[in-house]
């Protein structure tokens, strides 16, 4: 069985929020035509990969801590737009999910539509965003090891000079 280290996880972060993605659109394709029970194995199947990306987020950055982003040009503008629409819808979307949900468990469906259509297009934003900034980051532009903490560097399999 391969390793698994610390330095998969953005990587995992990425897989994570591109099975939400598809799993929002997919729920959302099957309530249109009226499969409510895929909806909802859709609609948690997604709950639980965001749950298991905010985990490994969560651990990445306590051990390795911050990555910087450090291309300049007209990407810099643009990656920090991304990041910061990200980071701010993230953080609002925890507290409509769980109005969303509420609303389902508790039968509620008139109202569960009405937060959803707000929830869902964020939530979508967020998880395609995630890999966009998972991509910017880590694979276009990897940091260079020499900006990095040593700890940071044995962590990320980054060698420094």
């Amino acid at each position: 069985m391969a390793s698994f280290s610390v330095s998969d996880l953005p990587g995992l972060n990425a897989i994570l929020n591109t099975a939400s993605t598809v799993l929002l659109i997919s729920g959302y394709m099957f309530i249109r035509r009226r499969h409510i029970l895929l909806h909802k194995i859709c609609m948690l199947s997604a709950v639980a990969c965001s749950a298991a990306f905010l985990i490994s987020y969560i651990t990445f950055h306590v051990r390795v801590g911050v990555v910087h982003f450090l291309a300049q040009g007209p990407i810099r503008p643009l990656y920090f737009t991304i990041l910061f629409t990200h980071t701010v819808l993230a953080a609002t979307i925890v507290p409509l999910l769980i109005v969303t949900l509420t609303f389902a468990f508790r039968k509620r469906f008139p109202r569960h539509k009405a937060v959803a259509r707000w929830t869902l297009p964020l939530w979508l934003y967020v998880s395609i965003t995630g890999v966009v900034i998972y991509f910017l980051l880590f694979r276009i532009y990897a940091p260079a090891a020499a900006c990095l903490t040593p700890d940071a560097s044995a962590i990320l399999g980054v060698e420094r000079a």
